[in-house]
């Protein structure tokens, strides 16, 4: 899906969630979930990450292919015991900091708690009803370390994953700018595809 810095702002704004146009590299990390699938586990890399800042009074926009979705085996095989997490479309004020993912690289950590839908009858639809908040490791990070994966299988089990390694890396290097500015705290909007006109 493509989608404009215009439309992206106007779903935010149109929700009540805080837009941030103060100042340069003050961030708005915003998430967009493919609805067009319905439930579907697809395990694909068919959702969009966004990226909105001004610098030197000017927008700047940036649009990724990413999936905010677990993958087939992580659906399959979550390690949670109350079922694979699917982070619930809303404003996380603060969510994450750069730290490290698994203690292996630098990515967009989880800092405070969100909600999630819990699924564990691994039937390949996503359900709505089980609701879960907390602290669960839902991070920002990329797949494969080299290139890209086609498929996302276990690379999500709730988190945001990046298809390919250099948009993750355009992203990082974008946030540690950010940070060295605002601080490390970044706060992550997702929304699905039905919020934006």
């Amino acid at each position: 899906m493509s989608y404009t810095r215009e439309q992206i702002e106007s779903a935010v704004k149109s929700k009540g969630y805080a837009w941030f146009e103060a100042g340069d590299l003050n961030v708005n990390v915003v998430g967009v979930r493919n609805l067009a699938v319905g439930r579907t586990v697809t395990n694909l890399f068919d959702d969009t990450l966004t990226l909105s800042y001004k610098e030197n009074g000017i927008w700047k926009f940036h649009s990724w292919v990413i999936t905010t979705d677990a993958g087939r085996k992580g659906v399959k095989q979550f390690h949670n015991p109350k079922g694979v997490a699917r982070l619930i479309p809303n404003q996380y004020k603060g969510m994450h900091t750069i730290r490290l993912h698994q203690g292996k690289y630098e990515a967009l950590g989880q800092a405070k708690e969100c909600s999630v839908w819990r699924d564990k009858n691994k039937d390949m639809t996503f359900d709505e009803t089980t609701i879960d908040t907390g602290l669960f490791g839902i991070n920002i990070h990329r797949s494969n370390p080299t290139t890209q994966s086609e498929y996302v299988e276990n690379w999500s089990e709730g988190c945001q994953v990046f298809k390919r390694v250099k948009d993750f890396n355009e992203f990082m290097a974008i946030c540690r700018r950010a940070r060295d500015i605002h601080g490390n705290s970044f706060t992550y909007t997702l929304l699905t595809s039905f919020d934006i006109k």
